[in-house]
């Protein structure tokens, strides 16, 4: 399982240094696909500290499920690979991608330009360029329908609760992942 959790983070890492972001589609799954203003997240520890607090929030209902024996080390293992990659980049990648709770379960993304993803559009474009990247992974092919599934269905199999995406300054969005 490591090597295929292994296998898709470089993939996503190598396809992030060079994809370009595609027009999110509407998808059905998501139980509610407009962003609505915060009013909590998920793990408030990391509010202040990692980004502030969220400014708009969403949940993806997708239909996958979490693959057994993916845990805490897997996803560790995941974003460690998928961060290598960003490092290791021809260019300076302008976000930074890490896990983090008892379960490593919260995946956030943050800018570190200014100006990068400082809207809820440029967001959802590094969201749209990420489905784009996994839908390139033989592991996303092999469990899922790779044309009708997202990078949130993507958290979904590896166990991630939510992901939140920040400038890094002033806005935040968080997306819970049911």
């Amino acid at each position: 399982m490591n090597k295929l959790v292994s296998l898709l983070a470089i993939v996503l890492a190598v396809a992030g240094t060079s994809a370009a972001a595609q027009t999110p589609k509407p998808a059905a799954k998501a139980a509610s696909a407009a962003a609505t203003p915060a009013t909590s997240s998920p793990d408030e520890r990391y509010v202040g500290y990692y980004y502030p607090k969220p400014t708009s929030t969403e949940t993806f209902t997708s239909q996958m499920q979490t693959i057994g024996g993916v845990d805490r080390q897997a996803r560790i293992q995941f974003v460690t690979v998928v961060s290598q990659g960003t490092l290791q980049a021809a260019y300076r990648v302008p976000y930074a991608v890490f896990a983090k709770g008892d379960k490593a379960d919260h995946l956030i993304i943050v800018g570190l330009r200014s100006g990068e993803l400082d809207t809820i559009y440029r967001i959802r474009a590094l969201l749209a360029n990420m489905t784009t990247m996994s839908r390139t992974s033989p592991f996303f092919q092999e469990h899922t329908v790779a044309e009708d599934a997202t990078f949130f269905d993507l958290l979904k199999i590896l166990g991630f609760a939510d992901v939140t995406v920040s400038d890094g300054e002033k806005i935040a969005h968080q997306v819970t992942i049911k």
